[in-house]
């Protein structure tokens, strides 16, 4: 008798087939139950919105703009910028040499103790130019002007309590060129100022 025991075949009757079939139907249902397309309630739609901004409306592009001599004071006392200090800024040498009051220029220090816009001191419409129109106005590209600028250093130190050896600090400098920015070699004129109530220095900045 032969012992060898022939391993188990599984049915492949109509009866198994159609159990495979029933089955594979019923997990189709269950995936179509789970996996229901979102609602339009919950979709979500993507919007894009363009800003044009105006010189008006973008404070930034008026912070950029600055005349082309500025000046920068930093309180070596503290360490930190000299805010709310003010500043006078004045044509030394006229452009076409005529005798004239000079022109000036003031400002305060902003709270990083820079100046870039200067203020006509004078309230003749005649007589207020500004720094820019004042340089672009000179005969040639190589032309050459006196400044002086002056910190009102005293009454700034006097007011925090402080006792300065220098009633005012003054600047004096010569400027070359017309003040046109990307034209005929010009090079910004930067004063920076390292400010102490007993000592200070200066240099040519950018």
């Amino acid at each position: 008798m032969d012992s060898t025991q022939q391993p188990h075949q599984p049915s492949t009757g109509p009866i198994h087939r159609a159990q495979i079939t029933e089955r594979l139907s019923l997990v189709r249902n269950q995936l179509n139950h789970t996996q229901q397309p979102p609602s339009s309630s919950s979709s979500f739609q993507s919007t894009t919105t363009t800003t044009h901004l105006t010189p008006e409306s973008n404070p930034l592009s008026s912070k950029m703009s600055r005349d082309p001599i500025t000046c920068h004071v930093l309180n070596t006392l503290t360490g930190t910028p000299a805010a709310n200090l003010p500043v006078t800024l004045t044509l030394l040498s006229s452009p076409t040499g005529a005798a004239q009051e000079p022109p000036t220029f003031r400002a305060t220090t902003n709270a990083d103790g820079r100046v870039a816009i200067w203020e006509p001191l004078t309230t003749s419409s005649s007589q207020a130019q500004s720094v820019p129109a004042i340089l672009a106005a000179l005969p040639a590209s190589d032309s050459k002007t006196n400044w002086a600028v002056r910190f009102e250093v005293g009454p700034w130190y006097e007011a925090q309590g402080v006792e300065s050896f220098w009633p005012e600090v003054e600047v004096k400098f010569t400027v070359k060129g017309r003040g046109k920015d990307g034209e005929e070699g010009w090079r910004h004129y930067h004063v920076p100022v390292l400010l102490g109530p007993w000592n200070y220095s200066t240099y040519r900045g950018s």
